[in-house]
C-alpha cells in the first residue's frame, strides 16, 4: 500500500500515553511526516505538536489522516466513526493500525467511496504465507523481546539499526507491527497473521542474505504475557535468531492489561535460549535495553550499571542512553564471515 504523507495523526480520547503508542513511534521516527494531532475531550495523550481542526490539516496540506491508536482487541470505538466519516469528507485518506477494518464499517466505506478516498488498514495485508520450516537460512538475524509487552521492542532495534549502520555494519529494520510498518513503509503485522502461518511469515520478512547482512526484527508482546505469548513464540521461531535484546520497563510489577507478575529478565533470558534454539541453537542474548522514561537520571544509570553487573551483558537506555555497547558486543560475538580463501 502506498500511503500519502503527510499525515494528520488521530489520537481520540485514549486515556494514556501507551494507548497511543503508534502515534508516538511514527512521530518519533518520522517527525517530518506528522503535521499535527486531532484530539477528543478526555484525551491524555499528547504527541507535543500543534492540534489541528480537520480544516487546518488539509490547509496546511496533510493527506492521511492516521488512527495512531493500539487499544486492547484493536478495537474501532463507535464515538470515533463520526470523526472518521468528517475527514473523509474534508478530503483525507484514512489509515489505521487497528484490527478492525475501516471498510467493514459502512459509514466510513460510504463516504470514502463518495468522496474517492483511500482506506488503508496497515495491520492486515493482501499477503499470503506458508508455514514457517525452521531450516537454517543464511544472513543473521536479531530479535528483540520483552518482559512485557509496550516495553520498547521497536524502539530498540530502530536504534540498533541506526547504530549499527553507523558503525558501517549492514542491518535493516524489520516491522512486524503496524506503527513499524508505518515507519518503514513495509512489513507485516504479524498479530494479524493466522496462528499457523505467524513462523512463515516472519521467514518472509527476514528471508535468507549475505553473511553479513542483519535484519533487525521488531519483537511483539512477551512470552510470558498471557495474551500475546502465542504471538511471541511464533515470532521467535520464525526470526531464528542468531541475538536477542531483552527489553524492559522497571517501574511496572505486573505486565500490561494483566495481573500476572512481570518475569525477571533472567527468566525472559533463559526461556528465550530454551525455545529459540528449536530454530538456532546458536542463539545468545547481546544486551538489556531498558525503558528509563520514568527514573531521574542517576537512578536509571545505578539501575543499568547494576543490570550489566548481574548478567554481564551491556545495559541501556536506547533512546536516552544510546546503543554503542550494544553494538560493541555485537560486533565482538559476530565477527565478519571469512568469504574467500586467503592467498
Amino acid at each position: 500500500m502506498q500511503i500519502e504523507t503527510p499525515y494528520l495523526m488521530f489520537l481520540g480520547d485514549v486515556p494514556d500515553r501507551l494507548a497511543a503508542k503508534t502515534a508516538y513511534g511514527i512521530k518519533d521516527w518520522r517527525p517530518e511526516w506528522c503535521v499535527g494531532q486531532l484530539r477528543l475531550p478526555g484525551c491524555a495523550a499528547d504527541l507535543g505538536i500543534p492540534d489541528l481542526t480537520l480544516a487546518e490539516a488539509v490547509a496546511q496540506g496533510c493527506r492521511t489522516m492516521v488512527i495512531g491508536v493500539a487499544n486492547a482487541g484493536g478495537v474501532l470505538p463507535e464515538h470515533w466513526i463520526a470523526e472518521v466519516v468528517a475527514a473523509l469528507n474534508a478530503g483525507l485518506d484514512i489509515a489505521s493500525g487497528l484490527h478492525a477494518r475501516l471498510g467493514a464499517v459502512p459509514a466510513i466505506a460510504e463516504a470514502a467511496e463518495r468522496n474517492g478516498r483511500q482506506l488503508h488498514d496497515v495491520r492486515h495485508t493482501a499477503e499470503t504465507f506458508a508455514t514457517g520450516k525452521g531450516t537454517k537460512r543464511p544472513g543473521r538475524r536479531l530479535l528483540s523481546v520483552g518482559t512485557d509487552c509496550s516495553v520498547g521492542k521497536k524502539y530498540t532495534v530502530l536504534a540498533l539499526e541506526r547504530g549499527m549502520r553507523e558503525r558501517g555494519l549492514d542491518a535493516d529494520f524489520r516491522a512486524t507491527g503496524q506503527t513499524g510498518v508505518f515507519i518503514s513503509g513495509r512489513g507485516v503485522a504479524i498479530d494479524a497473521v493466522v496462528a499457523d502461518f505467524i513462523s512463515g511469515a516472519v521467514e518472509w520478512i527476514a528471508p535468507a542474505a549475505v553473511p553479513d547482512h542483519w535484519d533487525l526484527l521488531e519483537g511483539q508482546g512477551s512470552l510470558f504475557h498471557p495474551s500475546f505469548a502465542g504471538v511471541s513464540l511464533g515470532l521467535l521461531h520464525g526470526a531464528q535468531a542468531d541475538a536477542f535484546v531483552v527489553c524492559h520497563e522497571p517501574t511496572r510489577t505486573t505486565m500490561r492489561g494483566v495481573q500476572h507478575p512481570l518475569p525477571t529478565i533472567r527468566q525472559v533470558i533463559d526461556l528465550t535460549v530454551q525455545l529459540g534454539s528449536l530454530t538456532n541453537p546458536d542463539i545468545r542474548p547481546v544486551g538489556i535495553a531498558v525503558n528509563t522514561q520514568d527514573l531521574e537520571e542517576g537512578a536509571a544509570r545505578a539501575l543499568l550499571v547494576d543490570l550489566a553487573r548481574e548478567h554481564d551483558l551491556p545495559a541501556t537506555d536506547p533512546v536516552r542512553f544510546g546503543v554503542e555497547a550494544i553494538v560493541d558486543r555485537i560486533v565482538a560475538e559476530f565477527p565478519p564471515a571469512i568469504t574467500g580463501a586467503s592467498a
